[in-house]
């Protein structure tokens, strides 16, 4: 069966449908053999004013090569391996990885340092200063700071790891309200990217002791017990450390599959009483306010707030370092016992840290949880057992006998053949939708986008109907935009017992409204964000008279080549409906690249990512 995509509009303009063989259709199983599970049916894609696509699925494999480095054997491999890693592809990158591999490649840009932190950024643009701008009140700074460094900054393997490690440890902006909350939103980004290629037991105590996480989950100010009055510390912490940062609801095999009991159903892995023993551990720290000074705000003589500091380092247990010193401790003093770890009564409260954490990290759990969980952000939906399994048991052992070895671990997510072998561009259960931050993004980055003010004035554009329908760092809840399991019901992505995270936020509200904003974006000439962050096309302006090349140029860095040739053909009748030459004007040709850019990164081609 096959079915038709309509509705490639911009805005009123012309509609062209896109030929059914754009989609290709579900399969029926052969006769004895599993049926295939889905591939991205044409009625959930619905592009452009109808919705985005889908997938998942594994396309099988073995360990990559290692006795000699692999190396893209074409352009569109290099651009489809980039494209994973990174948040963007240019010619130039592609040549790179063709001479040197894969491996090597992606080595150099672990190894790059980091150009400018997040914090640094707010500081350079004086976002730290107390002026009649009130940014210590402001969410504005932290979006602008995020948007530049996803934009603009090097690094960008980093920075795409980081945005993958900001869905699993989640904070967002719009939870945080104290003074400076975009400074600190910075910072937790900056640990997430000065870990990403660290260790996952280092990350998992930054996360843990950061000031943003402290106030977004109620670990600051979680007071010990108290019998007199009943106070119990709070379990907010200890829950969500569990079930989202570390070993999740059911015990899991090495390769993600949930082991099973003797009437054959999943196995917990905590209980209510773990939650309370373990927040116990969670009590008796609070922001750090070592040389804080206070200040006077210069729009408000009355009000005094206190400087940056407190917000830009881990939260202490030390009661002396408090913005109200005490000598009490508030961490608690009883007996902690939790999934087989007991700290004994009066432990020290550093020492009782570092004893729940360890026991977290080497649950064994871990590695089959967030391996599963960093593959389906950067590869594919629905990753195989023996893909996950590859992957943990790297993060279970790097080969040298260490745990936790992320930078290993994405080494092996990218490198692992289900990632890169070509079955998966034809395998109906391979890929995953791309979120709109990253096809905003990678906008940006591909066409020169730059900012008259050197602000960034990119906002929250996390409304669906008249913004992207996400926003890096603005998850809803703590349960990141999207949940790892989501099915989208009524679909052949149910009826194939499959998940497709990203389809949470697509919907008839937020599919147009991704349409109209990348319209919006990409066809300014002014610039969005007031007037602010505008794309150069430079490239693409020395080649709009020849379609042919224009599109080519874009399939490539786009979509790798993923772009059908139907499809291709349906756009490039669109694109030559006027006439443009080498002597046209300015206009002229920018309006035929506006158009192409659009309806490439409106196509279900482009939004399921192979």
């Amino acid at each position: 069966m096959k079915e038709a995509l309509h509705g490639i509009c911009l805005d009123g303009a012309t509609e062209i449908d896109i030929p059914e063989d754009v989609s290709p259709a579900l399969n029926e199983p052969e006769s004895g053999k599993s049926p295939l599970v889905y591939t991205i049916p044409a009625a959930s894609l619905l592009v452009a004013a109808c919705g985005g696509g889908g997938g998942g699925g594994s396309s099988g494999g073995s360990a990559p090569p290692t006795a000699q480095v692999a190396k893209p054997a074409t352009d569109a491999e290099a651009a489809r391996f980039i494209l994973k890693s990174s948040l963007s592809v240019t010619e130039p990158e592609i040549s790179n990885i063709r001479s040197i591999g894969f491996e090597p490649w992606l080595t150099a840009q672990m190894d790059a340092p980091i150009s400018q932190t997040g914090v640094a950024w707010l500081a350079s643009r004086g976002y730290d200063q107390n002026t009649t701008d009130n940014f210590f009140d402001n969410e504005y700074p932290g979006d602008y700071m995020i948007w530049s460094q996803l934009m603009t900054e090097a690094n960008a393997v980093r920075k795409r790891v980081a945005l993958a490690l900001s869905e699993f440890f989640v904070v967002s902006l719009q939870g945080l309200d104290f003074d400076w909350r975009s400074q600190a939103i910075a910072f937790y980004w900056d640990q997430l990217n000065s870990n990403a290629f660290g260790s996952f037991r280092k990350l998992l105590e930054d996360v843990t002791l950061n000031p943003a996480m402290g106030y977004y989950l109620s670990t600051r100010g979680n007071r010990k017990e108290d019998t007199r009055s009943g106070r119990v510390p709070d379990e907010n912490y200890a829950r969500e450390v569990m079930q989202l940062f570390t070993i999740g609801l059911y015990e899991l095999n090495n390769d993600g599959t949930r082991k099973l009991n003797s009437n054959n159903q999943p196995i917990e892995t905590y209980t209510n009483n773990d939650v309370s023993n373990l927040a116990r551990v969670f009590t008796g720290y609070n922001w750090d306010f070592t040389g804080n000074v206070k200040i006077v705000t210069v729009s408000d003589p009355n009000r005094r707030i206190n400087s940056t500091g407190y917000v830009l380092k881990p939260m202490t247990i030390d009661p002396t370092k408090w913005e109200y010193p005490s000598t009490t401790s508030q961490h608690s003093t009883l007996e902690a016992a939790f999934l087989g770890t007991t700290i004994a009564a009066n432990t020290d409260g550093t020492v009782a840290l570092n004893t729940a954490l360890d026991a977290l990290f080497n649950h064994a759990n871990v590695g089959p949880f967030f391996s599963k969980q960093m593959i389906q952000r950067l590869v594919t939906s629905n990753p195989s057992p023996a893909y996950v399994d590859r992957v943990a048991k790297v993060f279970n052992n790097n080969g040298s006998g260490t745990r936790g070895d992320l930078r290993a671990v994405f080494k092996a997510i990218f490198l692992d053949d289900e990632a890169r072998n070509a079955a998966g561009l034809t395998a109906p259960t391979f890929g995953k939708v791309r979120e709109p931050i990253l096809r905003f993004t990678q906008w940006g980055r591909t066409f020169g986008a730059a900012s008259t003010s050197g602000n960034w004035r990119l906002g929250n554009y996390s409304d669906l109907a008249n913004g992207l329908g996400q926003s890096p760092l603005r998850s809803p809840s703590v349960f990141n935009f999207f949940r790892p399991g989501y099915v989208p019901a009524n679909t052949a992505i149910a009826t194939n017992s499959l998940v497709a995270p990203e389809f949470q936020i697509i919907n008839e509200t937020s599919t147009p409204g991704y349409v109209n904003f990348m319209t919006t974006a990409i066809g300014t000439t002014n610039g969005i964000g007031g007037n602010d962050v505008k794309a150069a096309y430079t490239s693409e302006l020395a080649i709009a008279h020849d379609s042919a090349a224009l599109l080519d140029r874009l399939c490539l860095l786009l979509a790798a080549n993923q772009i059908s040739d139907s499809t291709k053909a349906t756009i490039k009748t669109a694109l030559d409906a006027t006439t443009v030459t080498q002597t046209s004007s300015t206009t002229d040709k920018q309006r035929r690249i506006f158009m192409a850019v659009l309806l490439v990164m409106a196509s279900p081609d482009y939004l399921v990512q192979k």
